[in-house]
């Protein structure tokens, strides 16, 4: 692992009482300084002030605002956070992207302030690419149960649904920074459950396989 991978990463244990303690003062200072000040003004000095921790000990444990962003995203990804699970594709798809949609719109969101950093800082755009391979990982269950209750063929490539069904949201909110669409959330889930059911993300593993499953009819 080389050392801008290991800085990436964050710090590499999760130990509890008083380091755990620090780590939440400093994640939080870093937080509300991207909020309040952005990019641009965050250094190890000012988040080490606003937590009240000697500098000496954030260089040691972060080294630099690398390695702070980075370990904000890993903090996220220790969320204990599962897929919606409301019966049918069509509500999980939907319930994820109106989770997405609520982090991005909410007053203050730090979520898209770190989406906004990762164009910046290549630490951010590793931290952040390793955050969505998890989620993605972890949604692949909602595409396994629509499989099992026949919703959808078996030789469906999971992510690239997953990411049909969710892109729309990512493309409204973070790059055209239109307002939040109350409907889009189901409207995005619909099209990628009914492309699903059509044979759209079966290519890839039919080729593998060498075959191609009958689509499943939308009755």
């Amino acid at each position: 692992m080389t050392p801008a991978t290991e800085r990436a990463a964050g710090p590499q244990s999760r130990p509890g009482g008083r380091t755990a303690r620090i780590r939440a003062q400093v994640l939080a200072a870093v937080e509300t300084e991207l909020l309040e000040n952005g990019y641009d003004a965050l250094t190890v000095d000012t988040v080490a002030a606003r937590a009240d921790v000697h500098r000496t000990t954030v260089y040691r444990r972060w080294r630099d605002v690398g390695g702070l962003i980075a370990d904000v995203f890993a903090a996220a990804g220790d969320l204990d956070w599962h897929p919606p699970d409301t019966g049918s594709l069509c509500g999980d798809l939907a319930e994820l992207n109106r989770e997405i949609q609520d982090s991005f719109t909410e007053d203050s969101s730090i979520a898209m302030a770190l989406i906004a950093v990762s164009f910046r800082s290549e630490d951010a755009a590793r931290a952040l690419r390793r955050l969505l391979e998890d989620r993605y990982l972890q949604c692949e269950i909602i595409v396994k149960r629509a499989i099992e209750r026949g919703e959808i063929p078996a030789e469906v490539d999971t992510r690239a649904l997953l990411v049909a069904a969710t892109a729309p949201v990512y493309h409204q909110l973070v790059l055209l920074r239109t307002p939040a669409d109350a409907g889009l959330p189901e409207r995005a889930a619909t099209a990628a459950m009914l492309a699903a059911q059509a044979g759209a993300f079966e290519s890839l593993v039919a080729e593998a396989t060498g075959r191609r499953a009958t689509p499943t009819p939308t009755s």
